[in-house]
C-alpha cells in the first residue's frame, strides 16, 4: 500500500468538497481560484462538476495543466435511468465536456428505478442498454465511464446499483474496456464483501473517492464526514482498492452543508492535506 505520510501528490480535490455542486453553498470560488489554491498546496489533481465548466472546458483544462495538476475527472453524466433521466443528447454533451476538459474519467450516477417498474431487473436492463450505447461515443472521445454504486439508502430515486458487485455486473455485460467503476468510501464502507469483490475488479477501477461516514449523520446526502471524523476503516478500504491494482489519484469528495461548506476553503484544503497524510 502506498505511503502518503511524506507524499500527498496522489491527492485530488473534488470541488463538491467546497460546496460547488449545489446552489447557495460554499464560498463561490472560481475554477481559477481552486486551481491556484490546490497547486500551492501540492495537490495532484482536481475533479470538477459540469455546472462549473459551462462552455469553458478546454480553457479550464489548460489552466489546470499549466498549474502542474491533472484533471482527474468530471462529475457527472445526467441520470441514465429513472424519472429524472437525461436525454441522449444531454449524456453525449457531458462526454464531450469531459473530452474538451481533458478529463480521463466521467462518473456515472445511474438514476433511480424506471417509472412503472417494480424491483430492479427492468431498471438494470435499461441501464445496461444506455451505458452500452454511450460507451462507444465515450471511447471515440478517449473518455472512460465510471459507474458509481451508491449506499442502499439512495435506492429508488438516485441509483439501482448498491454494491461494487452490482456495478461490475454491468461492466461484464457491456464488456468494453472504457467502462469501469468508481469506489466511494461513503457508499461502500459498510460492505463486508468489498475486499473479496474487488479481486474481480482488476482493470475496472477508474476512481477512488475519500470521505468518512459520521456515526450520527444528520442528512443522508449533505452530511459526509472529513476523513478521520467517522467510523469507516479508510486504510482497510484503500488496501483492498490498491490490492486490485488501483494506483491513481485519491479524490476527496465531501458533501457537508452544515460543517465543511461553511468553513474557509483555505482551511478546508489545509485540513484535507493533513488528514490525507495521517488517516487515509
Amino acid at each position: 500500500m502506498r505511503d502518503f505520510s511524506q507524499d500527498h501528490s496522489p491527492l485530488a480535490l473534488n470541488t463538491a468538497t467546497l460546496g460547488h455542486n449545489i446552489d447557495g453553498y460554499g464560498a463561490g470560488w472560481s475554477p481559477e481560484q481552486v486551481i491556484d489554491a490546490c497547486a500551492a498546496r501540492g495537490y495532484g489533481g482536481i475533479v470538477f462538476w459540469c455546472r462549473e465548466i459551462g462552455t469553458r472546458a478546454f480553457e479550464i483544462g489548460e489552466r489546470v495543466r499549466a498549474a502542474g495538476l491533472h484533471v482527474a475527472g468530471l462529475c457527472r453524466t445526467p441520470y441514465l435511468i429513472g424519472r429524472e433521466a437525461g436525454s441522449d443528447d444531454e449524456i453525449k454533451a457531458s462526454i464531450d465536456m469531459a473530452s474538451a476538459l481533458g478529463a480521463p474519467v466521467l462518473t456515472i450516477v445511474t438514476g433511480g428505478t424506471e417509472p412503472g417498474t417494480l424491483g430492479l431487473e427492468e431498471s438494470r436492463k435499461r441501464l445496461t442498454d444506455r451505458v452500452a450505447r454511450h460507451a462507444e461515443h465515450a471511447a471515440q472521445n478517449k473518455v472512460k465511464l465510471a459507474l458509481e454504486p451508491l449506499n442502499p439508502m439512495f435506492g429508488g430515486n438516485r441509483t439501482c446499483l448498491f454494491t461494487v458487485r452490482d456495478a461490475l455486473g454491468i461492466c461484464s455485460e457491456v464488456n468494453v474496456p472504457n467502462l469501469g467503476i468508481a469506489v466511494d468510501v461513503y457508499h461502500v464502507w459498510w460492505d463486508r464483501t468489498l475486499p473479496e469483490t474487488l479481486k474481480d475488479a482488476t482493470g475496472r477501477l477508474f476512481g477512488y473517492h475519500l470521505c468518512d461516514w459520521l456515526e450520527n449523520t444528520s442528512h443522508m446526502l449533505l452530511d459526509r464526514g472529513m476523513m478521520g471524523d467517522g467510523v469507516a476503516d479508510l486504510k482497510a478500504i484503500r488496501r483492498a482498492v490498491e490490492g486490485a491494482g488501483y494506483d491513481g489519484l485519491c479524490e476527496v469528495e465531501i458533501f457537508s452543508a452544515d460543517t465543511w461548506w461553511k468553513r474557509s476553503p483555505d482551511q478546508v484544503l489545509d485540513i484535507i492535506v493533513e488528514r490525507f497524510q495521517t488517516v487515509c
